[in-house]
């Protein structure tokens, strides 16, 4: 059996320590060739010494890396362009993400991707990277991985409607004047998943499935109108496709990400057991759906429009909300202050243009400005 070779960009994130649990199950089939993260110098040192990967970058430059490693953003595209890798799988957090993906698909790689910003930001621009190198992308994602699985190859015309599901956060049920006082710790206590700091709080606010409709659209090329979200706490189905003779199909499973990890790797064969535990339906009842609160939760709605006016607006959309987010997990921005912030910077950046990547570059900076600028007191 030949061995396929990886590189996991944000190996110390949950998404890389998930990816390299599935990895060590599945030694004949994977090798690790290239490990980066953040700035998770002790952690990065210990998967290096488990796994022995010719190559691993730290791109925060304060860290305590060791002398042989790569430093430097420039460490994420170094490894994700290397002749031992078969397989990027692009699990950074942020628009620093970006370019490691565009490079990947130049040279032909498969994209393995968890990094939200690169198809929100820039998601025509890896549209194009990858038919000029050949690569391509198989979301991370439980919910775009779900519609993959359920499409299973069927043409998109086919399909009539996706429908992606959210647990609905921790603040699915507060009232307006509860959320206005809503913690840090607050908003960090998911009720489903375990996941790093920022994208929880994305979770709490919305603003997560917002960037999930914009990634969605690019995904599987279906128009905005046709991607839907319903709240479903339980999470366990993942997300229904709908089809043209009106049959629906979903995806279910426990919440658990090795799943849509390994399925990543491994697309499109199923042959392989990620030692996921069986999946006991009455156990998992009742399955509930409800309507996503927009009114509570308005970034889901900017997000959508920002998707929808295309342009630099989706790439405004996503700096203002992490740069909003940053300033919430510092103690300095209220919770409805979020969605104020990034509606502020998309009214007055939204319309900058997106058509490159300097310009994108651009409004990424512009839009990061704009809510420290007036959010950051």
């Amino acid at each position: 059996m030949t061995q396929r070779r990886v590189a996991i960009l944000g190996s110390t994130g949950s998404i890389g320590t998930t990816a390299l649990r599935v990895l060590a199950r599945q030694g004949d089939r994977f090798r690790v060739s290239a490990l980066t993260a953040y700035s998770n110098a002790p952690l990065l040192r210990e998967q290096a010494g488990a796994f022995q990967p010719a190559f691993v970058g730290i791109v925060h430059d304060g860290a305590e890396a060791d002398a042989r490693w790569c430093r430097g953003p420039e460490c994420l595209a170094r490894a994700a362009v290397r002749d031992d890798v078969d397989i990027v799988l692009n699990s950074v957090v942020g628009s620093v993400g970006l370019d490691a993906t565009l490079a990947a698909l130049e040279r032909g790689k498969r994209v393995a991707l968890a990094n939200k910003e690169s198809l929100v930001m820039g998601g025509h621009l890896v549209a194009a990277a990858a038919k000029r190198g050949g690569g391509e992308v198989v979301p991370v994602d439980s919910e775009h991985s779900a519609v993959l699985q359920c499409i299973a190859g069927r043409p998109g015309v086919e399909v009539r409607r996706i429908i992606l599901t959210a647990s609905g956060g921790p603040f699915r049920e507060w009232p307006p004047e509860r959320l206005a006082a809503a913690t840090v710790h607050d908003a960090l206590r998911h009720p489903t998943w375990s996941m790093g700091r920022k994208i929880t709080v994305d979770s709490a606010t919305l603003a997560n499935k917002a960037l999930e409709v914009i990634e969605a659209h690019y995904l599987f090329g279906l128009p905005y109108d046709r991607i839907d979200v319903v709240v479903h706490p339980q999470s366990i189905v993942h997300s229904f496709v709908e089809f043209v003779d009106g049959s629906v199909l979903a995806q279910l499973g426990v919440p658990n990400m090795e799943l849509p990890v390994l399925y990543a790797l491994t697309h499109p064969a199923r042959a392989v057991d990620a030692g996921v535990p069986p999946f006991d339906p009455v156990r998992a009842s009742p399955l509930t759906f409800e309507p996503a609160r927009v009114d509570a939760f308005p970034a889901l709605r900017l997000g959508v429009e920002a998707g929808r006016a295309g342009g630099a607006a989706p790439a405004v959309f996503n700096a203002a909300n992490e740069q909003a987010v940053a300033i919430f997990l510092e103690g300095r921005l209220r919770f409805p202050d979020i969605p104020a912030a990034i509606a502020s910077a998309l009214e007055a950046l939204g319309t900058m243009p997106g058509d490159t990547r300097d310009a994108l570059e651009a409004a990424d900076a512009a839009a990061r400005r704009h809510v420290s600028e007036r959010f950051g007191c």
